[in-house]
């Protein structure tokens, strides 16, 4: 068992959404600059003065690089801080060479557990145990203080590596609501279909009926026509049988769309009055859309009514045009900073992008949380716009 966890420790990839640099590298760059600037000028018990300055220098700029290059900036770091103590060894100076801004490389300690591969998190380790075991060989320090040493060194790996485990779990998290919200819509879409192609069999056989006549040609498009369609349902119930949770039960009713909307901000229990206002164009959406308003309109509210602070109103709009739909809910509350979406708002970011559409949610600019939504009215292809219903 060992053997496998370090066998798929090895093999760890890096994680995916590392950022090349942002701003608290530039911010972490310029206190460590100024931390040298202050130390090689005000203390006087800097030993190797140049060689110091030049070395903390050294160890502040490395950090812009950690997310991109981990173990490199790790065995640059430690390496050149492995020559210096050889080198001090060798000229035995009377105090230890660096400054204390050198501590600058416990942040390269954090990033590499928390963007390196597994790979190299074992390698990056390495070089900064072999660096440690060198000072407590080359340190008479009493055990106490290389054990507090030890700890004070690795404890921001430690970090890192938590922090990592909690972003890979959140970003799990999302991505099976994210298939949640596909296999619902897939769901949708089949009931949908199926219906239609449903109506298509019992035509065609009514078709093949009525042809008394028996011309030929008629009798064979319509068995034709039958064939396909019962081939077509029997295999796009197969595929969203495969992807529903066999411990849930199927949903036969029809899914909620646009109609009952007045329903739903009407049900019992809500803390906020609901102001509602739809369209008279909505009649004619596609299905799929259809059900996509209800869950924006949903989740929105039930949001509302959990979160928004000092709330009295929820203001739901939802408007049509030629190709679009648009939906739009905002609450009174107070202007909060939630700084990510819930799982509820991941799905439906990830159902409006399935549809071809985009969802945005957010502190509004004045009050309170607003979500928006615009959706297509139907898919288009090479830019053509969907034919109306007949």
């Amino acid at each position: 068992m060992l053997r496998d966890d370090l066998r798929t420790l090895w093999t760890e990839p890096r994680p995916p959404d590392a950022a090349a640099r942002v701003w608290r590298d530039w911010a972490l760059l310029g206190a460590g600059l100024g931390g040298v600037v202050l130390e090689a000028t005000l203390r006087e018990d800097v030993v190797w003065r140049p060689v110091a300055v030049v070395f903390a220098v050294w160890l502040c700029v490395l950090p812009l690089w950690r997310r991109t290059r981990p173990l490199a900036t790790v065995t640059l770091a430690f390496g050149s801080m492995i020559l210096l103590q050889v080198a001090s060894l060798i000229a035995a100076p009377r105090e230890p060479v660096g400054l204390y801004t050198g501590l600058v490389v416990l942040v390269l300690v954090y990033a590499l557990p928390r963007w390196g591969s597994g790979r190299e998190i074992v390698l990056g380790g390495a070089v900064i145990l072999g660096a440690f075991v060198l000072s407590v060989v080359t340190d008479e320090t009493p055990a106490g203080e290389q054990v507090a040493g030890f700890v004070f060194l690795f404890l921001p790996g430690l970090i890192g590596a938590a922090v990592r485990f909690l972003a890979t779990a959140r970003e799990r998290q999302l991505e099976q609501v994210r298939s949640r919200e596909r296999e619902q819509l897939a769901r949708e879409l089949h009931d949908t279909v199926a219906h239609h192609v449903s109506a298509m069999v019992i035509r065609a056989q009514a078709g093949r009926v009525l042809a008394g006549t028996d011309p030929a040609a008629a009798v064979e498009a319509l068995e034709e026509v039958e064939e396909e369609g019962a081939r077509t349902l029997e295999e796009m119930r197969a595929m969203v049988a495969a992807l529903r949770d066999r411990g849930a039960g199927a949903e036969l009713a029809p899914p909620a769309g646009v109609a009952d909307l007045e329903r739903l901000v009407r049900a019992p229990g809500g803390r906020l009055r609901v102001d509602l206002k739809l369209d008279s164009a909505l009649e004619s959406l596609p299905p799929a859309v259809d059900a996509a308003v209800y869950r924006i309109v949903q989740e929105s509210v039930t949001n509302a009514m959990r979160h928004a602070v000092n709330a009295t109103e929820v203001v739901v709009r939802v408007t049509a045009e030629r190709h679009t739909v648009r939906v739009s809910v905002r609450d009174n509350g107070q202007r909060t900073g939630r700084g990510r979406d819930g799982y509820g708002l991941a799905g439906l970011r990830e159902r409006a992008a399935l549809l071809g559409g985009r969802l945005q949610a957010g502190p509004g600019s004045d009050q309170g949380w607003h979500v928006e939504a615009e959706l297509p009215r139907g898919r288009t292809e090479s830019g053509a716009h969907p034919r109306p219903r007949r």
